[in-house]
């Protein structure tokens, strides 16, 4: 059963995680020109009108690292066990994706292909330690409140 309910966690906080990524993508309405809600139907076309305007990437960055934190969150408050290893690995698939999207679409700028590895891992990390003090404090609280009675 935990199987199920740890492989539902990764897959839900993957969802959140391109969910937000997606919505980080679409802030800027200049960037998105054309119908649909994903930008990933039309990626390329995006990364080569975006190619000489940087500022599209850090937002990216920006979205790609509060992405990792909350998808790392979601997983980690789903799976019961290891939570901070499971918003790790939320963190490692995130880069392997956008490891693939460097590798197949050249259209990315050299500070974007450094920086990303300093975004996913580090931030799906931060949301699985932020559940972890989460759930610790909970657990003292609790342990303090039936010392008490």
């Amino acid at each position: 059963m935990n199987f199920l309910r740890n492989t539902f966690a990764v897959l839900t906080g993957l969802f959140v995680a391109a969910l937000l990524i997606s919505l980080g993508v679409r802030i800027n309405s200049s960037w998105i020109t054309y119908e649909g809600f994903t930008p990933f139907q039309r990626w390329e076309t995006l990364l080569k009108a975006m190619e000489h305007k940087p500022y599209f990437f850090v937002a990216l960055l920006i979205s790609s690292g509060i992405a990792a934190t909350v998808g790392g969150v979601v997983t980690a408050i789903i799976v019961k066990y290891a939570k901070v290893a499971y918003a790790i690995l939320i963190g490692f698939i995130l880069l392997f994706m956008a490891m693939l999207d460097i590798i197949i679409f050249p259209y990315h700028p050299t500070f974007y292909k450094i920086l990303i590895f300093l975004t996913f891992f580090p931030f799906a990390w931060i949301g699985g330690k932020i559940t972890e003090v989460i759930y610790e404090r909970k657990k003292k609280r609790l342990k303090k409140l039936q010392s008490k009675n």
